[in-house]
């Protein structure tokens, strides 16, 4: 069956959908009942400054996936067409985003390396990164939502029959058929001796967040039971989209406090079928859980209902780029530890190979660097220093994001953020204003600060944006991606642009 030697370990990759980082039980949120994810952290590591390459799915799904920005890999918003034949735009046609015909360049992904050194790759869940009909990127078991979201009963999916899938409607909670559909594929590794790898893309805690798109027990504990003191406050924010659900009164923030706690709760049940599923066949020894959400989410938090597409212009405040990430293997990682490192996603890939002992022959073009030291107790060396011109360096200890041309570059202390071409543009010191509510970038005293970091941060994507696929020149509003960006485009409009559902600011 599926390997048991701890050097050639199996990797379970469980990805949630706009799971903020404070939306679990072990990272100090006492309201919402996360018992497995808990149990993952106990057995392993959390980390408690993960930062997503883009605060909104597709984009950020693909840096994990390819460990490039944005601007390196063209996918800069959410994909709404090309994924399946049911989307209305472009009339259903396929695009394959990630392909390395599109932008005529190999977009390599981790699971391709993974595939050549013989692991059976599976995926079970979203996928959203264009053309779900055929499995790509060294996957061989597929079995993938046909879009990106939408109901939690009667999700569209997508089955393989050959090579190409069919569009059904899925009658169970989606979160519970994604399950079975892992555990199908985990059932099917008991009668091979190769390592797999399996990605568990579940749906949640994405919008609806209504009683009827959940298990009404858990929606009802939530609604009768819980003062949802865990979540700020606050008032509207002036930039909140009017596409997003939203809670204008107290009544409106239970309803949909409870189906996002909820979503989540169910979410870390079925974990918890995958964890026994692991137990009872003797592989979680032998296995590196990792569990992570491809961007954060505000549920009211700063007065917004959603995640960087919750505002526009996009926002980029931690709760909106800040993910919960835990990496879990007795025996091999540490347990019971919070590491506080700054780190992104787009450091994932380099890691994963890392542990494997796997080189990626496209390490030179990549931003992100291995923090395998800290999965064993040793320190991070010194991140290495990215050489500019003329003999300059800059320490790279930041984490930097982007959706389109909104570009943020974080610290441990301070955030600056910049909207191109125009603005505004935003400044916090994370040390006094944890929050991130009193914007300084007109303070006088701080405008040295101010021109620094602007320096690092285009300094930074200097060195890796590819002037073809460069979110700065897209007109991004976070509406959907429906083409390829650039020249790959071929002059087609890329980006949706619903201007009667955005914000008047």
């Amino acid at each position: 069956m599926a390997s048991r030697d701890p050097n050639r370990f199996n990797i379970i990759l469980i990805l949630s959908d706009d799971q903020g980082y404070w939306a679990m039980g072990c990272a100090g949120n006492a309201e919402i009942r996360t018992p497995n994810l808990d149990r993952l952290a106990d057995s392993g590591i959390r980390f408690e400054n993960m930062f997503c390459a883009s605060p909104v799915c597709s984009p950020a799904r693909a840096s994990i996936l390819t460990g490039r920005i944005p601007s390196q890999h063209g996918i800069h918003d959410w994909l709404r067409a090309g994924n399946s034949t049911i989307e209305p735009d472009k009339g259903g046609r396929l695009i394959e985003y990630l392909d390395d015909d599109v932008h005529g360049q190999n977009q390599l992904a981790y699971t391709e390396l993974l595939a050549k050194q013989d692991y059976v790759c599976g995926l079970s869940g979203k996928w959203h990164l264009g053309n779900a009909h055929r499995p790509q990127k060294g996957f061989t078991f597929w079995h993938v939502h046909a879009k990106g979201g939408g109901p939690y009963y009667g999700a569209p999916m997508i089955t393989l029959q050959g090579t190409e899938g069919r569009v059904y409607e899925e009658p169970r909670y989606v979160t519970d058929a994604i399950t079975d559909h892992a555990l199908r594929f985990l059932n099917e590794q008991e009668h091979t001796d190769s390592p797999f790898y399996l990605s568990i893309h579940y749906t949640a805690p994405h919008s609806p967040w209504d009683r009827d798109n959940h298990p009404h027990e858990l929606y009802d504990e939530y609604y009768a039971g819980c003062a949802f003191n865990s979540i700020p406050r606050e008032p509207m924010h002036p930039w909140q989209i009017n596409s997003a659900p939203v809670a204008y009164d107290e009544a409106g923030r239970r309803a949909i406090l409870s189906g996002y706690f909820a979503a989540v709760t169910a979410m870390d049940r079925n974990i918890g079928r995958v964890l026994a599923w692991l137990e009872e066949h003797g592989l979680r020894e032998t296995t590196t859980i990792f569990f992570t959400s491809d961007n954060g989410m505000n549920m009211g938090h700063h007065g917004i209902y959603g995640k960087g597409n919750g505002t526009f212009p996009m926002n980029m405040f931690d709760t909106s780029v800040k993910v919960p990430m835990l990496i879990s293997m007795p025996g091999r990682v540490r347990q019971g530890v919070v590491c506080r490192d700054l780190l992104s996603h787009y450091d994932l890939m380099p890691t994963l190979l890392d542990e494997l002992g796997l080189e990626n022959p496209q390490a030179d073009q990549l931003p992100g660097k291995s923090f395998a030291p800290l999965l064993h107790g040793a320190p991070l060396a010194c991140r290495e220093n990215i050489v500019i011109s003329a003999g300059q360096s800059i320490a790279r200890q930041n984490a930097l994001a982007e959706y389109g041309p909104v570009r943020m570059i974080r610290s441990a202390s301070w955030k600056y953020i910049h909207r191109y071409p125009y603005g505004p543009h935003e400044l916090y010191d994370l040390v006094h204003d944890p929050d991130e509510q009193r914007n300084l970038i007109d303070c006088p005293e701080h405008q040295s600060r101010v021109q620094e970091m602007k320096f690092e941060l285009e300094t930074w994507f200097l060195r890796y944006a590819d002037p073809a696929l460069d979110g700065a020149r897209e007109a991004v509003t976070g509406k959907g991606q429906i083409g390829p960006v650039g020249p790959a485009g071929k002059g087609e409009k890329a980006f949706a642009d619903d201007w009667t559902y955005l914000s008047g600011a």
